[in-house]
């Protein structure tokens, strides 16, 4: 078998983040991926300030290149109560295929070890390895919701009610400078999406929480043609989204987990890109350390970075399961721009709530206030 310091199974956002972590720690890196790139990948293709920042750190620049900035974002209300502001800090629409394609050249280009194999075995006990090909120092499971390497640990995938199921594609709007969130009560929690890549043309989707019963295609395309009305999206593509209210533990031995792996979806708003730059990043930095206390160092940091600000969208997940706290928050929004950037930072980054924001949302309990109209038709 071929010996590296640190494995990593694939090569999306949060693998790359690990191997170009790794490779700044002098570690040899083999970064595995199924795909060639670049390759499509179904996502809401939003890119938030904070992953740019994140990025950043690593010494990865120009992600963004070529794409404008996202500068407002609407919010809509499953009551149909609307806000419009400016996003605290702009935001990219990034599509998949260009966004990871350069975060995996970066790590070739910092020393990585880049190869096309489809992972079906993995040894967690020990010394760590894939396939009986590759042997491992340090092994980072970053392959997804439907991760090997998780399910070698002995962790099944999420249940129902910390389970996602989204469709996305791509459609003309003419929206080139605002994001679109519309929120529904029916089927509560869910919502479609449109996020303008800045040329007439946004990634547009819906999704929901799984509870249990199954739900086709023509559903999903269905409910997102309800609430953001128009012709059906070319390139159309479901995918599961992990939430972060049921995670497995970070580490076990030597093996990782980072990214959706380790299920870190946003429960409030379905963000993953931050999470997996951030937790592929510790990943990589902790297993450049070397093997001994690799998953403590690793769980360590990043309930350092994380631990708090996953705590807080934890609660509000629970809260605004009743639809009323969620047009409370959006009218609190509409007459407070703090309250607003309150919650765009816990649904894009690491922010959390303070006692402010909570008093001004629970002031808005209980007042019912007409619907505000919306371009996109009225929340269903």
């Amino acid at each position: 078998m071929e010996r590296f310091d640190v494995v990593i199974v694939g090569a999306g956002p949060a693998g790359a983040a690990a191997a170009i972590a790794a490779r700044r720690g002098g570690a040899r890196v083999l970064l595995l991926d199924r795909a060639d790139f670049p390759r499509d990948k179904p996502c809401g293709d939003g890119i938030a300030a904070d992953a740019v920042d994140e990025l950043a750190r690593l010494g990865v620049a120009g992600v963004a290149a070529g794409h404008p900035a996202i500068t407002r974002l609407r919010l809509v209300a499953p009551g149909g109560t609307a806000v419009t502001r400016p996003l605290p800090r702009p935001a990219f629409t990034i599509p998949r295929r260009i966004f990871d394609e350069r975060l995996v050249r970066a790590a070739v280009a910092s020393g990585a070890e880049l190869r096309r194999h489809t992972v079906r075995s993995v040894v967690v006990a020990g010394e760590p390895a894939v396939d009986r090909r590759y042997a491992a120092t340090v092994l980072i499971g970053a392959d997804g919701a439907g991760s090997v390497v998780r399910r070698a640990l002995g962790f099944g995938p999420n249940p129902a009610g910390h389970l996602a199921i989204a469709v996305r594609g791509y459609a003309a709007t003419g929206n080139t400078t605002e994001q679109v969130i519309v929120t529904t009560r029916q089927r509560w929690p869910a919502y479609a999406w449109e996020f303008p890549l800045g040329d007439g043309t946004a990634n547009v989707g819906y999704g929901e929480v799984l509870r249990g019963a199954p739900v086709s295609r023509a559903y999903l395309v269905e409910r997102l043609r309800t609430l953001l009305p128009g012709g059906e999206p070319a390139g159309l593509r479901g995918h599961h989204l992990p939430l972060s209210t049921r995670r497995p533990p970070p580490g076990h031995g030597r093996v990782l987990l980072a990214g959706d792996a380790l299920s870190l979806i946003n429960p409030f708003t379905g963000e993953g890109i931050f999470y997996a730059v951030l937790s592929g990043a510790l990943a990589g930095a902790a297993a450049a350390a070397g093997p001994v206390g690799v998953a403590e160092r690793y769980r360590d940091e990043l309930r350092r970075r994380l631990g708090r600000h996953l705590r807080h969208s934890g609660i509000a997940a629970r809260l605004t399961r009743r639809p009323a706290v969620v047009d409370a928050a959006v009218r609190a929004a509409a007459r407070d721009g703090a309250v607003f950037g309150r919650m765009v930072d816990l649904g894009l980054g690491d922010g959390v709530f303070d006692l402010r924001t909570i008093g001004r949302i629970a002031a808005q309990m209980g007042r019912a206030h007409p619907a505000a109209p919306s371009r996109l038709g009225k929340a269903g």
